[in-house]
């Protein structure tokens, strides 16, 4: 591709806006251009990324057996309804009604769709298995897009699903997923880690995502040396636990001290010989939610105890308390409790549902009963549960996710198959996502430098950047022709900057568009006969004669690769 030719318009300043490095660069390098709050245009360069991505997400998908298909991006909202999604998932769903008043959604996921089509397809267990994929558009109302690519309104997805007679066979299928996301994410040449997960909305028995590392990350997990690895959302630890004073209730003056900051500092205890307590609403049911002073709530697991809740208002805290918030405790309450389970058995401060006042020495278990549960967010340097070592969280970017739905989706949509004895089962499903624009965005971020993108081979827009430095030579022109013809004839994908702009702006525009080879074509080589090749990783240079340098080129990037 000839630069003259190319559409690509790079800028030399960062766009106002953009905070991560992958915004940033992907908008300076003409990768994209916003059209309106999460809505993006692929320009050329762009565009030619996510077609590679997928070729790697065709290529490895096929070899695990599954077909392609494409499902509407529209859909009628009563079999969204037959699952409960259409009423539970809320305004992050696009809803619309045709010209016949029927209610339709704007699909942000496909899993009600293709178990509509597997009901009527698949009968028997013959049929099974099944693996059905689709690299489709989706839509969700997200409330505050940002980070450019990384959370859109409108995105690109690969879906797929799997169908099988029970769950051993459903193991076998999430299993083969498991292999090819691993070989998908290594071949896009990101780092990635395979985290527990929480199923979320799309529900199920379990779920993994695959997280890259990245400080732009909007999700955090725990990961420790001896393999574990989870999302904080119900990620566990072992706590570390302090020395607890001896028990016996004394209730203290604690005048305009309503932080746990504050009142761990009036009255010289550590943060974590405090009950932090939180009233929470369950629906119309007020629940006391209790965690450690030095600990915060990760509301994920809470939601998992007592379903969709929010936070008490003041009203109903005094209401239910007697006191105002940074006071309230366990003590008297007759209202559901739950506490975190690094509370079981020690000795604590509490609020004393009385404002002004706190109460020392109480135990849990013995001065009120409460439901424990894991509840707390793990912090750094907590112990493994499986190894005892300390555990390191990590800012990451969701890249893919697999889930096991079991019969969530087959049931209530009638996806059944007759069995070898002629019995009615319900069809056990899977479902494996992967956000193509999600992983360039993390090739970004994991290998930009500051001068620009340093891209993977495997997924650079171009594998050669070659510059010609003055097109007004005529011999630099004609070296430069005749090494674009022997690198295609090779089988190489080039960008050829043959523009007439100054030298300094072509190298800026391969620093910055970030191929993994650039090749110059200046007076010092029409002087010698020889290629300038350098590598955009690291920098390193070499000079390889003219008619070597298609060659010799490919060897450098199988190193690479």
């Amino acid at each position: 591709m000839r630069a003259s030719r190319l559409f690509f318009p790079t800028l030399k300043e960062d766009p106002a806006e953009a905070e991560a490095i992958s915004h940033k660069l992907s908008v300076r390098a003409g990768l994209v251009r916003q059209l309106a709050a999460g809505l993006y245009i692929y320009l050329p360069l762009g565009l030619r990324v996510l077609n590679r991505i997928n070729t790697i997400i065709r290529e490895e998908m096929n070899a695990i057996g599954a077909q392609e298909i494409s499902m509407p991006i529209m859909h009628p909202a009563e079999i969204w309804q037959q699952t409960g999604r259409y009423e539970r998932i809320g305004a992050e769903m696009f809803r619309l009604k045709d010209r016949g008043g029927r209610d339709m959604v704007l699909g942000m996921t496909h899993e009600e769709i293709v178990t509509w089509l597997a009901s009527r397809e698949l009968r028997s267990y013959r049929d099974l298995p099944q693996v059905w994929y689709q690299i489709q558009t989706k839509l969700r109302d997200e409330a505050r897009p940002k980070s450019g690519i990384l959370r859109t309104r409108e995105f690109i997805m690969k879906d797929s699903y799997s169908f099988d007679v029970d769950q051993e066979a459903l193991e076998k299928s999430y299993q083969l997923h498991v292999e090819a996301y691993n070989r998908i994410f290594t071949r896009a040449g990101i780092r990635f880690y395979m985290v527990e997960s929480d199923p979320g909305m799309m529900g199920g028995a379990a779920a993994h995502e695959y997280m890259a590392p990245s400080p732009a990350g909007e999700d955090e997990v725990a990961l420790c040396n001896c393999g574990y690895a989870a999302n904080l959302e119900l990620a566990r630890s072992q706590p570390d636990f302090p020395e607890y004073p001896r028990p016996g209730r004394e209730e203290v003056a604690t005048p305009e001290a309503r932080t746990i900051e504050q009142v761990s500092s009036f009255l010289g205890i550590d943060p974590a010989l405090l009950i932090k307590s939180l009233l929470v609403m369950a629906g119309d049911e007020p629940v006391l939610v209790m965690v450690r002073g030095d600990q915060q709530l990760q509301e994920t697991k809470l939601a998992h105890q007592v379903g969709d809740f929010r936070p008490a208002d003041e009203e109903e805290i005094r209401k239910y308390t007697g006191a105002g918030a940074g006071f309230i405790g366990p003590l008297g309450l007759e209202i559901r409790k739950t506490a975190d389970q690094s509370l079981e058995g020690g000795v604590f401060t509490a609020g004393a549902n009385r404002d002004g006042y706190h109460i020392k020495g109480v135990v849990p278990g013995q001065d009120f009963q409460t439901e424990y549960h894991d509840l707390r967010r793990v912090k750094d340097g907590e112990t493994c549960v499986h190894c005892g070592a300390p555990l390191r969280t990590e800012r990451v970017i969701e890249v893919g996710n697999i889930f096991k739905l079991g019969t969530k989706y087959s049931e209530p949509l009638g996806a059944t198959y007759l069995d070898r004895n002629g019995r009615e089962q319900p069809i056990i499903m899977g479902s494996y996502g992967i956000g193509p624009a999600r992983v360039a965005a993390a090739a970004i971020e994991q290998s930009a430098d500051e001068k620009g993108i340093v891209w993977p081979v495997s997924i650079a827009p171009f594998q050669v950047h070659l510059v010609l430095v003055q097109p007004s030579d005529s011999q630099q022109a004609a070296m430069a022709e005749k090494l674009n013809a022997d690198m295609m004839a090779a089988g190489l994908e080039v960008l050829y900057d043959e523009r007439d702009i100054s030298p300094g702006a072509k190298f800026a525009d391969a620093e910055l568009l970030g191929c993994p080879v650039r090749v110059t074509i200046g007076k010092r080589a029409a002087a010698s006969g020889t290629a300038e090749i350098q590598l955009r990783r690291g920098g390193e240079e070499c000079q390889f004669e003219l008619g070597a340098a298609a060659q010799e080129v490919i060897r450098l990037l199988k190193d690479l690769d």
